[in-house]
């Protein structure tokens, strides 16, 4: 019994100390250093505009007006888009649902941008990440919409191209991923210069 009592005595101390250490110092710790060296990235990437909370660098924001750069479709939430409900569709690559929904975005992407029928579009134009708030979108999703915001904006295509290469992002630490253009960061960019 005394060793009983022995042992359930360590176990309650370790449980406690454990509990101090990793649900109170720990996360305190990592808070004032993270704090301390990046602020902005602590504080959600958030955007602001004229003291305006305008958005985050991390989560992707419903954009369809034509003067704007589109984002990637997003399945997050029952309208997409919803930062509190993040997560894909959970559709396999043999489902018929995600042919079907991936085939009616090729078609509204074509006819909003006013491609040929023949022309390939960009995977990320068509498909939502395994988050569903993806910010980002390719280069050649950027440039395919590129006239279509310049027509709606009034201004030639090329001074759009211009603002996409200006806000394009490059590989992580030089090699992972591919060049890449956040699009609210886009779009804000585009307000700015117009």
């Amino acid at each position: 019994m005394k060793n009983m009592l022995s042992e359930l005595r360590v176990a309650v101390v370790a449980v406690f100390s454990l509990a101090v250490v990793l649900c109170g110092a720990y996360p305190l710790v990592v808070w004032v250093i993270s704090q301390g060296l990046f602020p902005h990235e602590a504080g959600g990437s958030l955007i602001q505009r004229g003291g305006t909370l305008v958005g985050s660098e991390l989560i992707a924001q419903n954009f369809s007006r034509p003067k704007y750069f589109h984002p990637r479709p997003s399945a997050a939430g029952e309208a997409g888009y919803d930062g509190a409900n993040s997560g894909g569709t959970n559709l396999g690559p043999l489902s018929k649902k995600l042919a079907e929904s991936v085939k009616k975005r090729v078609e509204a992407y074509r006819f909003e941008n006013g491609l040929p029928p023949d022309l390939p579009v960009p995977a990320d134009a068509v498909t939502a990440s395994g988050s569903g708030l993806d910010p980002h979108i390719s280069l050649k999703n950027a440039f395919l919409q590129a006239p279509r915001v310049a027509q709606a904006r009034g201004i030639g295509t090329e001074v759009i191209e211009r603002i996409i290469r200006a806000n394009t992002e490059g590989r992580d630490f030089g090699v992972f991923g591919e060049p890449r253009v956040n699009v609210l960061k886009l779009n804000l960019a585009l307000d700015r210069k117009m």
